[in-house]
């Protein structure tokens, strides 16, 4: 998360904090004016208070949140990739049906996490996959990014195929899993908004059990 889109992100919020400010102040001069303007005034405040609450209190979301949202989305766009490449190169059916489950997971997690971004007025990740000659190079502006595979690793596992490609896929999911797992339990630790720290342990219990299943599949346990 650069300076320059915190600075942007904290402008808005004070703009909408402003134009709030002005319409609660209309509001107040329209609530002095009739006999009943004011127990009207009252009633809807009432009314609305625990609702205005309710929904400021489920949108709050921090800087933790927004880099959870905008790395898992590209750390989840990689794992579709590779599970697109097994569903065509692996020879077990095992592996197909694991990486036809790891799409259809992270597929939908991945639209959720856009929405959040675009409700916040953060930029979505551009999806370097669906760009021509850009199939396995969405890894190399990110290198510090836990778990992901390089552009070399996504080459190798491209060209393989057989048993010889499952026993690769199979490892480098595991490792891909793991990293994801670790960017959850930051988000948890440091998330604030609601529903990206259940999709964070959401994340942890669903590929934590695969990383099971995968090892139990490579012979490992």
């Amino acid at each position: 998360m650069t300076a320059h889109r915190r600075l942007i992100r904290r402008a808005a919020l004070a703009a909408t904090a402003g134009v709030a400010a002005l319409v609660l102040a209309a509001c107040g001069g329209d609530s002095d004016s009739g006999s009943g303007g004011h127990d009207m005034g009252s009633m809807n405040s009432e009314s609305a208070g625990p609702s205005a609450s309710t929904s400021a209190k489920a949108g709050t979301h921090n800087d933790a949140d927004v880099d959870f949202a905008t790395e898992m989305i590209q750390h989840h766009r990689q794992a579709v990739a590779m599970a697109g490449l097994a569903a065509d190169r692996a020879s077990s059916q095992q592996v197909k049906d694991l990486a036809t489950k790891i799409k259809g997971a992270q597929d939908p997690e991945i639209k959720t996490m856009s929405g959040w971004l675009t409700s916040w007025g953060e930029e979505v990740p551009e999806d370097m996959s669906s760009m021509p000659g850009m199939d396995h190079d969405m890894s190399s502006s990110m290198p510090d990014m836990p778990g992901m595979m390089s552009s070399e690793d996504m080459g190798k596992l491209d060209k393989a195929s057989g048993a010889g490609f499952d026993k690769m896929f199979l490892e480098m999911m595991v490792q891909h899993h793991e990293g994801a797992v670790e960017m959850a339990k930051t988000e948890k630790a440091k998330g604030t908004y609601g529903p990206a720290v259940k999709l964070a342990d959401d994340v942890i219990t669903a590929q934590t059990a695969e990383i099971q299943q995968m090892n139990k599949m490579l012979g490992k346990n």
